[in-house]
């Protein structure tokens, strides 16, 4: 679950936001191999898919994209897949960004991704998670990456490499932590997405917005995103 030796081989969970940017960029940086997959489960900022490949092809590696949009009609009552529930704006907080939890969501592309490293030999499957998300969203928390790391390994014996691991080397850090991280990589954050409303540029307000924002204030590295106007008399 969280990092001990580096894997040769990881399939990473690769949405073209910071964190998993930061994450490819991170284990490419120390010889691993990078299948990277991205998932459409019919979520309103499907713009990220793009980020995602345009990264993918600046890093040179293999990259797929799992088609779950026949899903959205079951996962209902997110806020990223119902187009009836406004995204929360304001500060990244448990009680306003609960409507953005997509039930099952990360168990889900796990499970597919640990499928693709099985099929192919990888020994990783890696995850950007951070412990920013732990309060908000349950499948981003330790206990469960313990948990499912070990469903994976029993439901897959004797498929399986016997070293496999559940990789998510910014668990227990913060979103300051991984700018930080991504900034000494050379990470091209300007080429990443993280905005839940998915329009033309970043809206600024929702709560990933809001939190893209404080992590590169606080990780003292200039944040080159572009952000939408603030209405008239608004603050951010």
């Amino acid at each position: 679950m969280l990092k001990t030796a580096a894997p040769r081989h990881a399939v990473l969970i690769f949405s073209g936001g910071l964190d998993s940017a930061v994450t490819a960029y991170k284990l490419r940086d120390e010889g691993v191999t990078l299948s990277l997959l991205s998932f459409n489960y019919g979520q309103r900022h499907v713009k990220e898919l793009a980020q995602a490949a345009v990264l993918a092809d600046r890093l040179g590696v293999v990259h797929d994209i799992v088609d779950l949009t026949s899903l959205s009609r079951l996962l209902t009552g997110s806020a990223l897949t119902d187009p009836a529930i406004e995204v929360p704006h304001g500060h990244y907080r448990a009680e306003t960004m609960r409507s953005t939890v997509v039930p099952n969501r990360n168990a889900i592309m796990l499970e597919i991704s640990a499928g693709a490293a099985v099929a192919s030999g990888a020994d990783a499957v890696a995850f950007g998670a951070h412990s920013g998300d732990h309060a908000i969203y349950p499948d981003c928390r330790p206990e469960f990456f313990t948990l499912i790391e070990a469903t994976i390994k029993s439901g897959n014996e004797g498929q399986i490499v016997p070293d496999f691991q559940l990789v998510a080397p910014f668990l227990e850090r913060t979103k300051a932590d991984i700018v930080r991280e991504g900034a000494r990589l050379g990470v091209p954050f300007e080429l990443t997405w993280s905005c839940y409303e998915g329009g033309e540029v970043h809206c600024g307000a929702c709560g990933t917005c809001v939190e893209r924002r404080e992590a590169f204030t606080e990780a003292a590295v200039a944040d080159p995103t572009i952000y939408a106007p603030a209405p008239e008399g608004a603050t951010r």
